[in-house]
This record gives structure tokens, C-alpha cells and sequence, in this order.
């Protein structure tokens, strides 16, 4: 009878504990330091990772705890990547639920290659404040908004996104060694816009590049269908940006960034560049190429003259 009352008092004794480690766990740092602070959730981060965050930061005071009760509620399926306000006077619930709805910033990635439209899209669908005017301020910078992952609160205005991501295209900008070949530094963003659209590959970069200064330092005509889609803009019947199968007509279109017709660049980026295709724009492969065309794959294949250009056309099926 003894063991009997001693072993039920080691179970209500560790119930008791295990109790008050729950409810200390889910009590609140310090209730009188109501002062918020900025609480950054990494976009991709899991639950243990954003709980040790927060733990680090002294705004719980156990992340176990905090992990349980978020899979207990359910809510790391809800957990928003972002800029929340939390203070130390924060009960775990209350961070917990927060950090489901109450973010101030929210992540935006901008994939290479998009046009300005595009980026509008993408801006429309992540940022509340979105307005339709954007798209035409947006375009004025094409080229320069540089592809990335950015942290933007929701209540920006086009401005301050546009200097977001300009500045980080003047920063990305600084690393590259251009060569003296005569381009300027927009020749190069616009090179790098028709090798962002043209190179599938990553390997394709640098000899995209190399035929379209090649051609250039010539004379001879780029003839890239990418600046023709560019022109024509949206397509309905598609829901693209980029028209896929160019006609005759299209390719007679009348735009000074049709490069079947005119034999310069065209009079801006088409697309906006990531590093590595500035990088190619900027210092080319050295090659005596002059064409290019891709296969059903996507596989790019070069030729130094029309002859060996028309035996590719023969050899893949185009």
C-alpha cells in the first residue's frame, strides 16, 4: 500500500510539473515590455527553425513548447514568411497566432527574364497596395529591376519598389568585369535582356552572346523572334506575354524593336537580366558564330555561316 501511494504521488507529482512547464512555456517573457520589435520569418523556414528565432530573440521563453503548440493548433501550415511586430509581453499563443496573419512585409520573388508586365502581375497578385498604374512606371525601368527575392511591406507605393530593385541591380551591376568592346552599360543590359529570353541553358549564355556582338559588330541584322514577341505584347488567346509561333506577319511587324527589320539593338531591354546573363552580355564568348537555332529540347546549336546554319535546319526537323 505504501509503493501503491508513493508511486502515485512520483505521477501526480510529475503531472504537476509537467504542467507548469506547459504553462510557464506558454506564458509571456516579460508582460510589462509591451515595446515591438521587428521578427523577420525567412521565407522556406520550418518551425523549429522560426521557434529557436524566437527564442534567440528572447520573445518565448521555450521553443519546444512553441513547436508543440503550433502543431497541436495547426498552425504551421498558416505560418506567414515575412516582417511581423511581436513584443515580450506576447503570450506564445498570441506570436503563434500572429505569425499566421499579422505580417507588415511580404516576400516577392522576381524570376529572370520577366518583362515589366510580368513583374506587375506578380506585384498585383503579392502586394495589397497593387494599383494599375504601376505597370506603366514599371516598364520605364525595364532591364534595371533586378530578379530577386525582396522583403516588401504591403503598403509600398511603386516608388519605393522600383528603388528596391534598382539599387540592387546597381549593386549586382558592380561585380561584373565589362570588357572595352564599345558597349555601353545599357547596350549591355540590352544584350543581356535578348540573352535572358534566347538561352535556355545556362551553357548557352555566353555563346547567345557571343553571336548577337558578332552580328553586331557587322552590321548584320539580330533577327531574334524574342524582341517581336516583345512588341506585340500580351495575347489574349494565350494568356502570355510572349507569343509562342511567330507568322510571316508577325515577323514584317512594323516596331523599331523588330530585329528582322532593323539592324541594331533594339531601343530598350525587352526583359529584365539576372547576373549571369549581364555577365554574358558583358564579357561574350569568343566565338566566329553567326546563327543559332534550338531544337524541340531546347538545345541551342551554332554555325559560323548560312550554309552550316541551313544543314541545322535540316538536321533537327525546324
Amino acid at each position: 500500500m505504501k509503493k501503491i501511494t508513493i508511486v502515485f504521488g512520483i505521477i501526480i507529482l510529475a503531472f504537476a510539473a509537467l504542467a507548469f512547464w506547459w504553462k510557464n512555456g506558454l506564458s509571456s517573457v516579460n508582460p510589462n515590455d509591451t515595446k515591438t520589435r521587428i521578427f523577420v520569418v525567412e521565407k522556406g523556414a520550418g518551425v523549429r527553425e522560426i521557434a529557436n528565432k524566437l527564442k534567440k530573440e528572447n520573445l518565448i521563453s521555450d521553443p519546444v513548447i512553441f513547436f508543440l503548440l503550433v502543431k497541436k493548433e495547426g498552425f504551421d501550415g498558416k505560418i506567414q514568411a515575412g516582417d511581423f511586430r511581436l513584443s515580450p509581453s506576447m503570450t506564445t499563443r498570441e506570436i503563434a497566432e500572429n505569425l499566421t496573419h499579422g505580417t507588415i512585409d511580404v516576400w516577392v520573388t522576381i524570376p529572370e527574364g520577366k518583362r515589366a508586365e510580368e513583374i506587375a502581375d506578380i506585384l498585383k497578385e503579392k502586394i495589397p497596395s497593387f494599383q494599375e498604374s504601376w505597370r506603366q512606371e514599371l516598364v520605364k525601368h525595364e532591364g534595371y529591376l533586378f530578379p530577386d527575392t525582396y522583403l516588401i511591406p504591403k503598403n509600398a507605393d511603386i516608388n519605393l519598389i522600383v528603388n528596391i530593385m534598382k539599387n540592387n541591380f546597381e549593386k549586382q551591376y558592380v561585380q561584373i568585369q565589362t570588357r572595352k568592346n564599345g558597349f555601353t552599360k545599357n547596350d549591355i543590359v540590352i544584350i543581356a535582356s535578348l540573352v535572358e529570353r534566347e538561352a535556355k541553358h545556362s551553357q548557352d549564355r555566353l555563346l547567345v552572346a557571343s553571336v548577337i556582338t558578332n552580328r553586331l559588330n557587322i552590321g548584320m541584322k539580330l533577327d531574334i523572334d524574342a524582341t517581336i514577341q516583345y512588341a506585340l505584347g500580351y495575347q489574349q488567346t494565350e494568356k502570355s506575354w510572349w507569343k509562342k509561333a511567330l507568322t510571316r506577319e508577325d515577323i514584317d511587324f512594323n516596331s523599331p524593336y523588330n530585329t528582322y527589320r532593323n539592324p541594331s539593338l533594339p531601343p530598350t531591354p525587352i526583359a529584365n537580366p539576372g547576373l549571369a546573363a549581364l555577365n554574358a552580355a558583358a564579357n561574350p564568348a569568343k566565338t566566329n558564330y553567326l546563327y543559332y537555332l534550338s531544337d524541340k529540347q531546347g538545345n541551342n546549336h551554332y554555325a559560323k555561316d548560312r550554309e552550316e546554319h541551313d544543314a541545322n535546319i535540316i538536321k533537327y526537323g525546324l
